[in-house]
């Protein structure tokens, strides 16, 4: 019996208020069957949404007829031609309308064949659509990590006023080299990253406060960078009116999870006199990935429909809510 081989793209666009935009990006995934969309996750604060696909994999693709690849392509094909980046405000950081690709391995895939799809990807966008692409990760010849090209392009420095990010990326010329596709910036399209790692989870702790520099402080000393937890990359930004979020990457979750991050914030928090609520993952497990899609592949589109996979902001709200309702009783 063949081993079951997997390849999972979280994928990551500077929109989430235009309705009809995403509807289109989502319609075109759907020319793929092959490639579900297994999880959304929507944050209107952020303008920001991640969609999370996977596909089979034969024992020796062809990167050439890679359901995952197509699927990928179209959305972010789709995503070019219905966002304008200068058009866009959000208080999470962007390089461009399609912001990040992360692909994962899962169950028995192996990183090297997770990196030719990554590979193949850039080359379409670079290419094809004629947008500045960078690799990381195993998909770079020398290993290089998603952190230090947000670094090098400015990534986390709010261009607008406060806290948000607004308009296209400037200037014009890149002080990178991409490694697909101009080296010249269209400021409507922005540029697009592409890696692949092994899995990595996304875990973001809400503290009510508005001092952005006191949850700065909290968010490097939480990172790994800042000399808190190993394998954490962590920053501070603003979510709503009165909430700013320790938003994390957890690079080893296996080894440091999101039950750690969230006693670690608390304790710092404390040290702040600020309150923190109950963080949240915006997504699921791999685990729980590789299960829906099984199911999704046992019983077919209508599986997803019926259980739903959305994932959104929404929810965190309405958790939010009943836990200050209950609080106040």
């Amino acid at each position: 019996m063949s081993k079951l081989m997997l390849a999972c793209c979280k994928l990551y666009i500077s929109e989430s208020r235009n309705r009809a935009a995403l509807e289109s990006i989502e319609r075109a995934a759907k020319l793929f069957p092959e490639a579900a969309i297994i999880n959304k996750f929507e944050d209107e604060t952020y303008n920001r949404v991640g969609y999370t696909l996977v596909s089979k994999l034969a024992p020796k693709p062809s990167y050439n007829s890679c359901p995952l690849r197509s699927a990928v392509l179209a959305m972010v094909k789709v995503a070019f031609d219905t966002i304008d980046l200068e058009l866009h405000c959000g208080s999470h950081p962007r390089l461009g309308v399609v912001d990040h690709i992360c692909f994962h391995p899962l169950a028995h895939t192996l990183l090297d064949q997770v990196a030719e799809i990554a590979k193949s990807s850039a080359a379409d966008i670079g290419s094809s659509l004629q947008v500045p692409t960078f690799l990381y990760g195993a998909a770079h010849e020398e290993g290089r990590t998603l952190d230090t090209i947000r670094r090098d392009l400015g990534y986390f420095k709010p261009n607008s006023s406060g806290t948000q990010w607004a308009g296209g990326l400037k200037p014009e010329f890149l002080p990178l080299k991409p490694d697909e596709g101009p080296a010249q910036v269209t400021q409507a399209k922005g540029v697009v990253v592409i890696g692949v790692t092994r899995w990595v989870d996304n875990y973001n702790v809400p503290i009510l406060s508005t001092n952005i520099a006191a949850v700065r402080r909290i968010a490097k000393r939480v990172s790994g960078r800042g000399g808190g937890l190993p394998s954490v990359q962590a920053m501070a930004l603003a979510h709503g009116e009165d909430v700013t979020e320790v938003a994390c990457n957890l690079l080893e979750p296996s080894k440091v999870g999101g039950d750690r991050v969230q006693q670690e914030v608390e304790r710092l928090a404390r040290e702040e006199a600020m309150a923190v609520e109950k963080g949240y993952f915006t997504d699921l497990s791999q685990e729980e990935i590789i299960d829906r899609y099984l199911k999704f592949d046992k019983y077919g589109q209508d599986y997803l429909s019926h259980w739903g996979a959305d994932n959104d902001v929404a929810t965190v709200y309405f958790l939010r809510i009943c836990r200050l309702f209950f609080a106040i009783i």
